[in-house]
């Protein structure tokens, strides 16, 4: 056996989107993945919006019932709609698109790649507000039940026409951060049917017990496949894929894992990712290459050292 083909102790070495098209290689796919299906936006999100972005509005506070709460850490996700108004999500995805189409050429879009930009919120000023926001941040406080929360990175996620399964993985294998009060909110900048490639989870939460066992394998899809088999045969196990509404926004645990399925449609699926941990967190002792470009996120900290930086604001607080 070629220890090497498991071997990801060694830092990545290169950028975060080079790291990206790496890994979408690791996804096991059929062969419907060039099948299209027409879809249309709704006027909301492409249509100029009278006035600027409600301030005051995407920071209040977000009710989050107990029986939510036990959901999601049953689940190790959970799905809230109207967490934003569908057309203060089309201020979002216009600003999106706008990041996208400045570090993106046209034709290199045009590759059914997976396109990620990160740290877009100290460059723009309405991204920031979606980010170091303290309505998404004090929903992942209630869902964790602590104190105070932080950001550890934005995600403009761009997934093309045409581009393939994300694969199954879960988040404490590529953050390096040493807790489990971890949770990623994704925020999709329109509607995703199922045809666009929505997320994917498998519950309940301990459903990474199943597959620890199994060795990561940084060459091919073989990972990607024994996890979905496993998943299949148990009957612990609910594999659940759902459309998203515009405004709806999932919530995912460190520990759930998930994968999401290809982009079918003529229409790039466009979601910006935010992750936040408990104040107070520390560095990992040994960051891999999974961690992928984890030293701009975390700068100037050292592996056991609390996590406090700039760059990893408090976002909210009790």
């Amino acid at each position: 056996m070629n220890n090497d083909k498991f071997d990801v102790s060694e830092p990545w070495e290169s950028t975060n989107q080079d790291w990206w098209d790496w890994y979408v290689t690791l996804a096991h796919n059929d062969e419907n993945l060039k099948q299209r299906f027409s879809y249309r936006l709704p006027k909301v999100l492409t249509e100029a919006a009278a006035g600027g972005l409600p301030i005051e509005e995407i920071h209040s506070e977000y009710s989050v019932s107990d029986a939510e709460v036990t959901k999601f850490r049953e689940d190790g996700f959970i799905k809230l709609k109207n967490v934003f108004p569908a057309s203060t999500i089309g201020i979002l995805r216009r600003q999106l698109i706008s990041e996208v189409k400045k570090r993106f050429k046209t034709n290199e879009k045009q590759k059914q790649k997976f396109l990620s930009l990160d740290l877009i919120w100290e460059k723009n000023q309405v991204i920031k507000e979606f980010v170091v926001n303290k309505r998404l941040a004090g929903i992942v406080g209630r869902l964790l039940g602590v104190n105070a929360v932080r950001l550890y990175h934005d995600n403009v996620l761009s997934k093309e026409p045409g581009c393939g399964r994300t694969p199954w993985h879960y988040d404490t294998h590529h953050f390096p951060i040493a807790t489990s009060n971890v949770v990623t909110a994704w925020i999709p900048a329109q509607a995703i049917p199922i045809e666009m490639g929505p997320l994917t989870f498998a519950k309940p939460i301990n459903a990474h017990t199943f597959v620890e066992h199994l060795r990561f394998s940084k060459e091919d899809t073989a990972y990607d496949q024994d996890v979905w088999k496993i998943f299949q045969n148990r009957r612990e196990i609910e594999i659940d894929c759902q459309p998203y509404e515009i405004g709806e926004v999932s919530f995912h645990h460190n520990l759930s894992f998930h994968s999401a399925s290809p982009n079918l449609t003529d229409e790039s699926r466009l979601v910006l990712a935010n992750t936040y941990f408990e104040d107070g967190a520390k560095l990992v002792d040994e960051p891999t290459m999974v961690s992928g470009d984890w030293q701009q996120f975390i700068p100037d900290t050292n592996p056991g050292q609390i996590i406090r930086t700039k760059r990893n604001p408090i976002c909210w607080e009790v």
